[in-house]
């Protein structure tokens, strides 16, 4: 859950009694609500050792304990806690005081008090919201109802002119049209309500002609009236609809009018149909079925029932809801006298008890909520009062605080708080409990007096929309995080890491860019408004990583130092902004894929201004669907990605494309001699030259549109540690992406060698392996992370493919939201893998189960204490065991990034001596640590030499022939090596006087020598302002973890 602690607390290890200073801590910084009490402090395994106390010797008996036993034997058992504790412990829970406690009687204990502690924490849990987002709407009145279409996936809007709009989940507005098609008819009547018939697929649309429509939903039409309920005695101004989860034939549609007259139409066979057709109905499906009001009062259509009352007396009926819990049907009015009506259902006789509540100048609104079982009502009066539906008399609570006539109420039922909006536009959020203020919102609509609002809480998805006349405005909940450590404020899109600073360097949608300490966890440095207030969606490090690019979604590229200067801004998209998904930095170029079909590219020998245009692309377009990833091989294979599931192979050195790979067909691409070379991505606009005989040749699935990504591939990734593949067979290519499926491809026969679905149900996903291609890691929408072992897996050709999945060696959800990036690295010999998160979190763990470590947490960690090398398998045979130790040593992977010179990067031509010597503090802390590897590589590389362990050496020179050295020729010494007093020497004059000797130390010596004598001043002065500063900003970062504590 959202307000659970950080991962890292979830500690799996042995933990001492409550006193230890790991509890402590845990006490204070976090959760107060009970948690001096033992139950809170028991943890997963001390409950197992608790069952094990409690289990019989017998099956068929049941154990139980005494307090007196209970006391003495669970501190032995659990191995901590005293016998007063555990005392306190069976007396809450022996509530009958009957002497003995069992495990059920414990268990059920337990289980209460947890769910008690869980409500509490949802109660006082406040949410964070973002800014208030205008809608951009086609509505000229006011808008009347907005609802959730599940069938649809989709939002309804209407507006009183009929004007219906409907937007995407992302609140996108898709299409509008009125509400009917006869134009005459839109200008006299007007729409007062709006409500959705779920189970049925329906919408019913009350107008002011005395009519409540019902549309299908699922008509080859717009929307097609398939029932028109017509003759009522007045115009319908409020609706509400229920049905029964359990029976989809069982449904309540109850609707109000001008004339205080609240009505409700039972509905018994709904899933079926709402109404009785008439007989001389004609056979066109589209054809709307007019039902008589009259007909339905006499009881002609046996599916339905009506049941009425006038309690009212006249007054305008503003709200009307049916109760399922109450059976009752719930109205209001802004009169003083019934204001709130409820009508009692009694089933065997259709007839209705009533019951009012009497509130001074009336109401506005009100909502009920079934477990408080409490009405809350809007009062003009500036008050909202709680009320017990079974007592009239008085309210049982009232809320304090608006200063204005309160218009809308709603409960948000899961945290059993309490929204409330006022007439000057203050929005409230109340804790029921405690009937306490949590919450003040000032919206800032526009300064109008007379408005008409909608207010509407979508719990299911967080989101709050507010209208004030035509215009529609969203407040979205933020991620429930609350209690969970946060790497960025924002959603993180992007992390890597830079071996040679041994930081995780990660990016956020708020155009921030931070940089992390692997070793500890604490963040270094932090980059602002990189571009502005556009997203960044990608980076990338050149070859030597002293360079970082960061792409965004305004359609530029930026090239940035270490120290937080841009040298560079690639322009990306001409047009306008495009969203740049990869950068792929090679030796002489950089490719660039966004949501297009072309490939854009940039040669870094050709900057030399600041602002760099992109340079034509050879291949041209051989795509049908946008790119979404890229990947390389060495020394010139290429492969891109797209959303329709093909996978292009390009020879990078020419720019052609020679062969499509998708998961229903392989083709050769044919060569275009005519076909002119694409220039770069451009906004809403996709390339599409495409020669016929190319699609022709792709099959019949090329045709085919892959609308909804199953083949979509998001991630492609070379296994580039396998050499000897071609010779050998097997895979050497791997793709993820639509529908979870993970597929291995051979890029040399050109074949789909295996595939199998690594997350199922969960849409597309995202993966990465380690530099030696032992290990594959994927990650879903819902945040969860899957590793794999693919050391052994498709190494030999196969004619059959292969369906069964490697062996999963870890799987668990670090996040609680889509999983935006991964990465692996190397850290002391051990695999590590790190993860980013839409719920703003940046991740650390190991391959094994090993604890997961959130960047930014305020207890810094030493990775050393969660990695572990490989234990040794005592089965294996010697010579096997020498081979394993010797690939399990850390200091191989040191020794060839040693030895082999890296890549130069033409980004890094221009550094100059001012930024060679730009360190941080997190740099002398690695200058010593890396002084004292060295040192100990030393020592395991002449003890490796001195025996017989090593049979093979670990790097691309191990084919070398190395020999005896040759004897030297023997070399002549100089003459005046020979003799050198001959050349050298130089008689003294006889009349120069000798040196006189030097006086003891002893006896000149008058002080002892301090570092003030021993070095000059402005050294000591310079010594003297570091410690200082040092001192300061420790104080400082002190005050300001304090501040963030409190």
């Amino acid at each position: 859950m959202s307000y659970q602690k950080p991962v890292l607390e979830l500690n799996t290890r042995p933990q001492p009694g409550p006193r230890s200073p790991e509890r402590a801590e845990a006490v204070t910084a976090g959760e107060d609500y009970g948690t001096h009490l033992l139950e809170n402090q028991l943890r997963v395994g001390d409950f197992v050792k608790i069952q094990r106390a409690f289990e019989p010797p017998e099956p068929s008996k049941i154990t139980c304990m005494s307090r007196e036993e209970f006391m003495q034997t669970m501190p032995e058992v659990v191995g901590w806690g005293s016998e007063e504790d555990y005392g306190k412990l069976f007396d809450r829970v022996d509530v009958t005081r009957d002497g003995f406690i069992n495990w059920d009687k414990l268990n059920t204990f337990m289980l209460l008090s947890l769910y008690e502690k869980d409500e509490h924490m949802k109660a006082t849990v406040v949410p964070q919201w973002k800014d208030l987002e205008f809608l951009a709407g086609k509505h000229k009145d006011t808008i009347q109802n907005v609802v959730f279409l599940r069938s649809l996936s989709r939002y309804l809007t209407i507006s009183k002119e009929g004007l219906v709009g409907f937007w995407d989940e992302n609140l996108k507005l898709q299409e509008t049209f009125p509400i009917t098609s006869d134009v005459m008819k839109l200008k006299h009547l007007w729409v007062t309500s709006l409500v959705s018939l779920e189970n049925v697929n329906k919408v019913a649309v009350a107008l002011t002609s005395k009519e409540i429509c019902f549309y299908d939903l699922l008509s080859s039409e717009e929307l097609s009236c398939q029932y028109k309920l017509q003759g009522l005695k007045a115009a319908p101004i409020c609706m509400h609809y229920w049905y029964d989860p359990g029976d989809a034939n069982t449904s309540v549609l109850s609707f109000g009018d001008v004339t205080g007259k609240v009505q409700a139409i039972v509905f018994t066979a709904a899933s079926i149909s709402l109404f009785e057709s008439p007989g001389n109905v004609c056979e066109d499906e589209e054809a709307t079925v007019i039902i008589n009001w009259a007909e339905l009062l006499s009881g002609n259509h046996k599916c339905c029932h009506v049941l009425q009352h006038k309690l009212h007396r006249g007054d305008w009926v503003r709200q009307v809801m049916y109760s399922a819990s109450l059976e009752a049907i719930i109205s209001s009015t802004t009169s003083n006298a019934s204001t709130v009506v409820l009508a009692w259902r009694e089933k065997p006789k259709k007839v209705l008890k009533m019951t009012s509540f009497n509130i001074d100048q009336g109401i506005h609104a009100f909502d009920y909520h079934s477990r408080l079982n409490l009405i809350a009502t809007a009062g003009i009066n500036n008050k909202v009062c709680l009320w017990n539906p079974y007592v009239v008399s008085k309210p049982a609570g009232v809320l304090w605080g608006h200063s204005a006539s309160i218009i809308a109420v709603q409960f948000f039922v899961e945290r059993k708080q309490l929204f409330s909006f006022s007439q000057d536009k203050v929005l409230r959020l109340w804790d029921v409990q405690h009937q306490l203020s949590i919450q003040r919102i000032a919206c800032a609509f526009p300064q109008i007096q007379d408005f008409q609002c909608l207010f509407h809480f979508d719990e299911a998805r967080g989101r709050l929309f507010i209208s004030c006349n035509n215009q529609l405005a969203l407040l979205a909940m933020q991620s429930e995080i609350s209690r969970r450590v946060r790497s960025h404020e924002k959603a993180v899109t992007c992390v890597l890491y830079s071996s040679l600073l041994r930081q995780v360097i990660s990016s956020d949608a708020g155009s921030t860019v931070s940089f992390w300490m692997i070793d500890t966890g604490q963040k270094i440095k932090q980059f602002t408004s990189c571009h502005g207030n556009a997203e960044i969606s990608s980076m990338a490090l050149d070859a030597n990583e002293t360079r970082l690019l960061t792409g965004s979604t305004d359609g530029t590229i930026k090239v940035w130092d270490f120290s937080g200067f841009c040298h560079h801004t690639l322009i990306v998209g001409q047009d306008g902004a495009v969203e740049i998904l990869q950068i792929l930095v090679l030796k002489k170029t950089i490719l660039v894929t966004g949501w297009q079909r072309a490939i854009t590219v940039f040669r870094p020998q050709n900057f030399k201004q600041f602002f760099i245009q992109p340079e034509v692309w050879k291949g041209g377009v051989q795509h049908q669907d946008d790119i979404l990833c890229a990947a390389f091989s060495p020394p010139q294979i290429l492969a891109t990605g797209s959303y329709d599931g093909e996978i292009v192979l390009w020879n990078n050195s020419t720019e052609n494309a020679h062969h499509v790979l998708h998961p229903k067909y392989q083709t050769l691409v044919k060569s275009q001699p005519d076909s002119k070379p694409q220039r770069c991505l451009s906004a809403g606009n996709s390339c599409s030259i495409r020669l016929q005989a190319d699609q022709a040749c792709r099959g019949p699935w090329s045709i085919q549109v892959d609308t909804e990504g199953n083949h979509a591939v998001t991630r492609l990734c070379f296994l580039e540690a396998r050499k000897n593949i071609a010779a050998t067979g097997g895979s050497n290519l791997v793709s993820c992406g639509g529908s979870g499926y993970v597929r291995f491809w051979d890029t040399f026969k050109k074949q789909l060698q295996a595939e199998f679905v690594a997350h199922n149900g969960v849409g597309p996903i995202i993966m990465c392996t380690d530099k030696l291609n032992r290990y594959l890691t994927t990650g879903d929408l819902d945040g969860r992370l899957k590793i794999w072992n693919i050391e052994e897996y498709c190494l030999n050709s196969s004619e059959r493919r292969i369906a069964e999945a490697p062996p999963l060696l870890r799987s668990f959800q670090p996040h609680e939201d889509r999983i935006s990036s991964l990465a692996m690295c190397e850290v002391g010999g051990c695999v590590l893998v790190l993860s980013s998160s839409a719920d703003g979190s940046v991740c650390v763990t190991g391959i094994c189960d090993t604890p997961v470590c959130i960047f930014g947490q305020a207890k810094h960690w030493n990775i050393e204490n969660y990695l572990f090398l490989p234990e040794r398998d005592t089965d294996l045979e010697e010579g096997d065991v020498q081979k394993k130790e010797v690939r399990a040593i850390p200091v191989f992977s040191k020794e060839k990034s040693c030895l082999e010179p890296k890549e130069h990067s033409p980004l890094s031509k221009e550094i100059t001596d001012d930024s060679t010597y730009q360190l941080r503090p997190c740099e002398d802390i690695n200058l010593v640590m890396n002084y004292k590897e060295r040192n100990s590589y030393m020592k395991i590389t002449q003890e490796l030499s001195s025996g017989e362990a090593v049979q093979q050496a670990p790097s691309v020179f191990r084919l070398l022939h190395v020999g005896s050295l040759r004897e030297l020729p023997v070399v002549c010494k100089p003459a005046f090596l020979l003799d050198p007093e001959q050349y050298f020497r130089a008689e003294a004059p006889d009349d120069h006087p000798p040196s006189p000797e030097l006086p003891a130390l002893s006896e000149i010596l008058k002080s002892v020598f301090d570092e003030k004598n021993l070095f000059p001043k402005d050294i000591l002065d310079r010594e003297r302002k570091a410690k200082q500063l040092c001192q300061e900003t420790s104080c400082e970062m002190k005050i300001r973890r304090n501040k963030k504590q409190l």
